[in-house]
């Protein structure tokens, strides 16, 4: 099945990446990266806002409250109130490491899990995965260490976590909580482009952006192919199901690396595209350490 994403949002992002849906607002988030803001969409009257953050933005979660976000801005973990501007740090994360905080998704138990990247330009594999649990307590996962963490999801029952560094192009799996059974799930077989940002629809398929590659795979839960969107956009980066039953692909993407000519063809580079394939996602957790 191949199916061909259109664009919602000309956002213009320099690195646009986070895709999350919230259910209990019905609105869409996304971060620019390197802009240092956050986005909301609300498609209702389709109407985009941004926030401006103290430091770069790479990853976060809702909360159970909706008007407060779980912040991994580049250096520590945070809470931010939408209403008040308010930001309330939590900890922080590789303090004297040249590393910056990138990939993040709760676990289906509410916990949120992430990694780091090394923040320079040829990445060495010196970052980690980590978990912030319920009581704000923070764990580093046993897991290898990482040059740009990505890809983390998890299986509809929450046993299986999916990760990824993506410039080994390897998609990979282990038993969760456990991380026994860690284990290559799929090797890109595409002679462009690098696994980024994961979702998990409600049958268990893996939907990975995949930068450079200007697409969106599908992964069956043994690691065949099995869907493809093409998207309009050189730098897919993150997916998220979306909208009132979960069947829309909203996918970000990013402008940084771009030429000119390159953004000649490629004019809405850091734009949110949509895609409607044959699949519908599940609710993502909200992060189970914020009333």
């Amino acid at each position: 099945m191949n199916v061909a994403a259109k664009l919602l949002i000309d956002s213009q992002c320099a690195l646009g990446e986070g895709a999350t849906w919230c259910a209990a607002s019905g609105r869409f988030y996304w971060t620019d990266i390197e802009g240092a803001r956050l986005w909301r969409y609300d498609p209702r009257d389709q109407t985009s806002v941004s926030f401006a953050m103290p430091e770069r933005l790479c990853c976060f979660a809702t909360c159970a409250d909706p008007r407060v976000l779980l912040l991994g801005l580049a250096s520590r973990l945070a809470f931010f109130d939408l209403a008040t501007g308010a930001i309330e740090t939590i900890v922080e994360v590789e303090a004297g490491l040249p590393t910056r905080l990138n990939d993040g998704r709760c676990d289906r138990q509410g916990r949120f899990v992430f990694g780091t990247k090394h923040d320079v330009e040829r990445a060495e594999a010196i970052g980690g995965f980590y978990r912030l649990n319920a009581d704000l307590s923070l764990e580093r996962l046993p897991l290898a260490d990482c040059a740009i963490s990505n890809s983390i999801a998890f299986s509809p029952d929450g046993a299986t976590m999916y990760y990824c560094d993506s410039p080994t192009r390897h998609i990979r799996a282990c038993d969760y909580p456990t991380f026994a059974n860690d284990r290559l799930f799929v090797k890109l077989s595409d002679t462009a482009g690098v696994p980024d940002g994961s979702t998990v629809d409600r049958d268990g398929g893996l939907w990975n952006a995949q930068w450079g590659g200007a697409r969106v795979v599908r992964y069956a839960p043994d690691g065949r192919e099995t869907a493809r969107i093409d998207v309009p956009s050189a730098q897919p980066s993150c997916v998220a199901f979306g909208g009132a039953a979960l069947d829309t692909l909203f996918v970000t993407s990013a402008r940084v690396g771009l030429d000119e000519a390159a953004l000649q063809c490629d004019p809405h580079a850091g734009g949110v595209f949509i895609a409607t394939p044959d699949a519908s996602g599940i609710a993502e957790p909200v992060f189970a350490g914020k009333a």
